[in-house]
């Protein structure tokens, strides 16, 4: 798929996926795409951790209690290392946004759907939760998760407003005048 069709397609997908297994080899494409995002003085803070074995599944479909998470094949889990990689900023933040980004293209551009989940895992405890069941370090963060698989009904992506209404050259006008 050309990259210009799959950010047309891309769609966050909370329906249920077929009971159709990713291949290992979907999995490592899709994430390489996530690896090779850019990152902030290339310090490449950002981690991931692939499941697809069934019973954490189970579990991280407990912890986070959305019920289109039940027939997830496989997800991908954002893990952020928050050390300063320039004077005393971190970009891990950004380097996932790119991450995130980039493997939700792959995801649509080879047939399977996703969601960005964070908000969520951010309350409750939630994120630290995952990390124990995944053997996080306690001082790496569990950011993002992406669960992935072919989905059983079509989606398609939300509206978005017009280019004219948030993009400008040389100067900023408001449209709210």
């Amino acid at each position: 798929m050309d990259l210009f069709e799959a950010i047309k397609k891309r769609h966050s997908y909370r329906g249920n996926f077929k009971n159709i297994p990713i291949p290992r080899e979907d999995l490592e494409k899709i994430v390489e795409a996530g690896i090779r995002a850019p990152s902030g003085c290339n310090e490449q803070a950002v981690e991931f951790v692939i499941v697809d074995d069934r019973e954490k599944l189970k579990a991280i479909h407990k912890i986070i209690d959305y019920g289109f998470l039940e027939t997830a094949q496989a997800m991908i889990i954002c893990v952020l290392d928050h050390r300063p990689v320039f004077r005393d900023i971190s970009f891990c933040i950004e380097d996932c946004a790119a991450s995130t980004e980039n493997i939700l293209l792959a995801v649509t551009a080879l047939g399977y759907a996703s969601v960005w989940i964070d908000g969520h895992i951010r309350v409750d405890g939630r994120a630290k939760e995952i990390a124990r069941l995944l053997s996080v370090p306690d001082d790496k963060e569990v950011r993002v998760i992406l669960p992935l698989g072919i989905p059983e009904e079509p989606g398609t992506q939300n509206a978005k407003k017009p280019f004219s209404e948030r993009a400008f050259f040389n100067v900023y006008k408001s449209t709210n005048a």
